[in-house]
């Protein structure tokens, strides 16, 4: 499937969450199952010569993604939550969204120095959530090789607060 066909699958709701934000609701393509799987293939394939120790996924719709990209590539699955949803003991770091501010987590052996570390998540927009993940990631002297997307929105420019050459999105909106 074509990053156009993949588009096409993806709603979008103006005024979500709340009055001039434009929501790309991807529910209705995870609803298709061929889309789903394209979209899964087309997100992992500039991960696999990554050669990455485990993926992050961010609370919540990168968990979608994130953990079937980690099973198809062998490899494990760590969770980026909001503050208060990890049981064991945690970081945080506090990171800027489009429409406010909010705190992540991570579990403090979640990950070893040294680790090789893909970050995966639904949609880049103002970059903040990844750019909070990856202190997260670096305090625990872990290393962010690649980062990959199913979506981007260009004109919020996200991905000028993310490292060069690491970043992949497959569709533009």
């Amino acid at each position: 499937m074509t990053p156009e066909q993949l588009s096409s699958k993806i709603r979008t709701i103006p005024d979500f969450p709340k009055k001039g934000i434009v929501f790309r609701d991807i529910t209705t393509l995870l609803q298709d199952g061929e889309a789903f799987a394209a979209a899964l293939e087309a997100m992992t394939a500039p991960i696999r010569g990554l050669k990455p120790d485990v993926i992050i996924g961010i609370e919540s719709r990168g968990f979608i993604f994130g953990a079937p990209i980690a099973h198809a590539l062998g490899i494990g699955f760590v969770p980026v939550r909001k503050l208060g949803k990890l049981p064991g003991e945690t970081i945080t770091v506090e990171y800027e969204l489009e429409y406010g501010k909010n705190v992540l987590e991570l579990h403090r052996d979640a990950l070893t120095p040294g680790q090789r570390v893909v970050i995966v998540d639904d949609v880049l927009a103002t970059g903040g959530t990844v750019a909070g993940t990856i202190r997260l990631v670096e305090q625990l002297g872990a290393q962010v090789v690649g980062i990959s997307f199913l979506a981007e929105l260009p004109a919020l420019g996200g991905r000028a607060r993310l490292p060069d050459g690491i970043v992949s999105a497959i569709i533009p909106f």
